[in-house]
């Protein structure tokens, strides 16, 4: 019956920390609304190109930018890989380091690790820090070029 109960308390701790996790997140101390929401979009943008998901990660860009673009570059080649290969992972991580606001533009800096690998063999392997660059459009940050 314990064990039940921890399960339970487990899930529900979880279910309250993942609600939290929308676009009215609650601001950490020392860091802005924008600051935030800027994260969350640098973050999400890379979650979706790891989940192949092109779409999602399309929607993190404004469109015709470079970066919206790459995207299309990118789904390319594993798809041309996943003719010959049934097994393609694609993985894209950021560790952010700084984020600097100017108005409706920002620049985040941080540290990339991007790997493709397709049955077993890496096609594609890159890490080093980047910057990338935002814009606020409305209510939401896009992301409109990187470097």
């Amino acid at each position: 019956m314990n064990k039940k109960l921890f399960y339970v308390s487990v899930f529900l701790v979880l279910a309250l920390f993942l609600s939290g996790c929308s676009s009215n997140l609650p601001t950490i101390p020392g860091t802005s609304t924008e600051e935030t929401k800027i994260k969350t979009v640098v973050n999400e943008y890379y979650l979706a190109l790891s989940n192949m998901d092109w779409n999602k990660a399309k929607g993190y860009c404004i469109p015709g930018s470079e970066p919206y673009y790459a995207i299309s570059q990118v789904e390319a080649l594993i798809n041309n890989y996943s003719i010959y290969c049934n097994v393609i992972a694609f993985n894209a991580l950021i560790s952010i380091q700084d984020v600097s606001i100017n108005g409706n533009y920002s620049m985040v800096t941080g540290y990339v690790t991007a790997l493709a690998t397709a049955c077993g063999y890496v096609i594609y392997n890159s890490e080093g820090y980047s910057y990338i660059y935002l814009q606020k459009v409305g209510n939401t940050w896009k992301i409109y070029n990187l470097d």
